[in-house]
Order: structure tokens, then C-alpha cells, then sequence
């Protein structure tokens, strides 16, 4: 890596509860993590985190340069408020949903950005995630989390190459996101 070049640290988890398990959105905390996935520019390279290893991950996120990620300020920062007395939303952070919900006044899902942008589809739903916690499948858990990770680094690429991405409309139509990634 240049001297100058930034770390981006992209990032997301799957936790170990569902809403329904915890009394609603509003207890995000008490989902806690089953499987932390990060990329790093830096390092070219990808760290799996399991509970045991939470500090971990949250000292690779202090350390970015910018965390990318999605619904990342909303949920995934919610759910390690758990672990940590740093506030997460302090580090430089570049939520990809919230950014395209504030360009099109709704949200647009990772699924429905990356098949209409990139052509590909995730391969499972944070649902699936929890169930296999629950069967201590931890490694296809951690495979998955690779793979949406993966997703959101060609999404952020490609919208900072092109300056957009796309979805599908109900109407079948696929639209243009404008995006200053």
C-alpha cells in the first residue's frame, strides 16, 4: 500500500438472535454478534471475527480510514454497542444504504442493488444467519458474511468508477442511483 493510500475497511456481521428473540428493532444490542467479516484495502485480505475476538474488530474499524458498509450506521454499529464504549458512528463511515435512502427518499437492499448493478445476488438472508448459529454452522456463516462483503466492496467500486448504481423499479425498469462515492 502507498504511503498515501487509505485503508477502507469494508465491513458486516450476522448476529446470533433475531428481533423477534429480543423484543423488537429497538434491542439491537441484544442480537449480539455471531460473525464479524471485514476486507481491508491495506492488506488485500479478509479477517473473520467470531464473539471471542469482538475487541478485535472493533480496533480494525477505529483503525480505517474509512468503514464502508451497509445499513452499517443503523444496525451493524447498534449491534456491537454491545462490546464497546466507543461510539462507532465517531469513525470516518460511509453507510451505503443510508447514503442511496437519502438520494431516493426510500431504502434499496443489498439484493436488489447488486443484481440490477453488478449482476449478482447474495447468497443467503440474515435469518438463514441466526438458524445456523443456532446449528453452530459457524463457518457458513462466515462464508455468507464474506460474500456480502465482497457484494459491497464491488457495489462501492463501482459507484466510485461510474458514479452511480442501479435497482430495478416496480415497474421492471432498471434506474440510475446517482452516487458521489
Amino acid at each position: 500500500m502507498a504511503n498515501n493510500a487509505k485503508n477502507i475497511v469494508y465491513f458486516d456481521l450476522e448476529t446470533q438472535k433475531s428481533f423477534d428473540e429480543v423484543g423488537g428493532r429497538n434491542k439491537m444490542r441484544d442480537l449480539l454478534m455471531s460473525v464479524g467479516v471485514t476486507f481491508s484495502t491495506a492488506s488485500n485480505s479478509y479477517e473473520i471475527f467470531d464473539e471471542r475476538r469482538v475487541n478485535d474488530l472493533v480496533r480494525t474499524l477505529l483503525r480505517a480510514d474509512l468503514v464502508v458498509g451497509f445499513n452499517v450506521l443503523g444496525f451493524d454499529y447498534e449491534v456491537l454497542a454491545h462490546y464497546t464504549l466507543f461510539d462507532l458512528r465517531q469513525v470516518p463511515t460511509l453507510d451505503l444504504m443510508a447514503d442511496i435512502e437519502k438520494t431516493l427518499g426510500r431504502r434499496i437492499g443489498l439484493d436488489a442493488l447488486a443484481a440490477a448493478t453488478l449482476g449478482c445476488e447474495k447468497t443467503a438472508e440474515g435469518l438463514q444467519a441466526v438458524r445456523w448459529f443456532k446449528e453452530g454452522k459457524l463457518m457458513e456463516i462466515a462464508e455468507y458474511c464474506c460474500y456480502d462483503v465482497k457484494i459491497t466492496r464491488l457495489l462501492h467500486e463501482y459507484g466510485r468508477e461510474r458514479g452511480q448504481v442501479f435497482y430495478v423499479d416496480k415497474l421492471g425498469q432498471r434506474r440510475a442511483v446517482p452516487v458521489k462515492w
